[in-house]
């Protein structure tokens, strides 16, 4: 089968592979979309990272060729034995990997389980044609969605996790800082859960143009201004990793309020401890997703809007990935992309 098979830093190459072999409890599916996100990104940059979840069991970065792809959407061409899903169910992969046992798992926290792993991250993913899943993480499509839309059930549960955990009540002013493709399943999150006034900061132009048709108050151009302009709210929600944008969350929430960190730095930053000391700011993280809680959702609330609209930018064949990860890498992509492995076409042939 063809493959998108990544080597290292700069070096994704599509390859013929074996067919990937059903072990049990898993499912084969013929993979009918896959998408990337920054994490993909900055592999494609750098190399491979290291994701630690837990002091238990750290999630290590992987070693050698291994096939990319954990955001992924596929027919099931050979079921998982006694198994939910049958021959030609169309279902979504949630492709973060728990044991269900442990203690975190136990307390329904599996994105940190102690033996966690991502298929695409840590073992073979689904930028191909076929790739072999437990089938724990699968849910079904509904008949009626299209692929494209299924395409973003992982990382509409990343983005709605997100917004689970901000904790955002009936009322409450949230700013959320970045409104590239992570911001958006966010703030489409917030919307899904609560009633909420929510104020998106990013550059100006197609972003927050965005933002305000999926259902923000309003808008505000990222700056020194945002801050004054922006101060006492509820919750602030960072979702652009980009340096200093933590500080200004400080600055923007309120007095005891509860600031987000979603997205992730590349380099260290410093933080004004003291006034999270003396203000009681509480800072709250998230992480990936709860497969059984968050992807079944996340299946409904695209089910729900046309989020597929805003936030896909275009479909590619797996030769196209490459060139998409360094535009995701450098910033220059605003939105989703997807990938069709079957479709054998070249840029230059289209």
């Amino acid at each position: 089968m063809r493959a998108s098979v990544y080597h290292g830093a700069h070096d994704v190459r599509v390859e013929d592979v074996p067919e990937p072999v059903r072990r049990p409890g898993e499912a084969i599916l013929r993979v009918l979309r896959s998408g990337v996100c920054g994490t993909d990104a900055t592999e494609w940059s750098s190399g491979p990272k290291t994701f630690p979840v837990n002091r238990v069991h750290p999630v290590t970065a992987h070693s050698g060729p291994m096939i990319l792809g954990h955001e992924f959407v596929g027919e099931v061409v050979e079921a998982a034995d006694g198994g939910r899903y049958g021959q030609g169910d169309v279902v979504a992969s949630g492709a973060g990997v728990s044991c269900g046992e442990c203690g975190r798992c136990r307390e329904g926290r599996t994105n940190l389980c102690d033996v966690y792993y991502t298929l695409g991250l840590n073992t073979g993913g689904g930028m191909a044609e076929y790739v072999s899943v437990p089938e724990r993480v699968l849910t079904l499509v509904p008949a009626e969605m299209s692929l494209d839309s299924a395409g973003l059930a992982q990382p509409m549960a990343v983005g709605l996790h997100a917004a689970r955990r901000a904790g955002a009540s009936d009322g409450d002013r949230v700013v959320l800082i970045g409104a590239g493709a992570i911001g958006s399943f966010v703030l489409a999150g917030l919307k899904s859960l609560a009633d909420v006034d929510v104020t998106v900061v990013d550059f100006p132009g197609a972003r927050l143009e965005r933002a305000q048709r999926l259902g923000a108050a309003r808008t505000v151009a990222a700056g020194t201004d945002a801050v004054s302009e922006l101060r006492g709210v509820e919750v602030v929600i960072e979702a652009s990793g980009a340096q200093g944008q933590l500080n200004n969350a400080i600055g923007m929430v309120r007095t005891g309020g509860t600031i987000l960190q979603v997205g992730l730095p590349s380099r260290q930053q410093e933080v004004d401890v003291h006034t999270l000391v003396m203000r009681e700011i509480s800072i709250i993280t998230t992480l990936a997703h709860v497969c059984g809680e968050d992807l079944g959702a996340a299946l409904e609330i695209l089910s729900a809007t046309d989020l597929v609209s805003e936030v896909l930018e275009s479909v590619h064949p797996l030769e196209d990935l490459p060139e998409q990860l360094e535009l995701l890498a450098t910033g220059k992509s605003e939105g989703k992309v997807l990938f069709d492995p079957r479709a054998k076409t070249t840029k230059e042939d289209r």
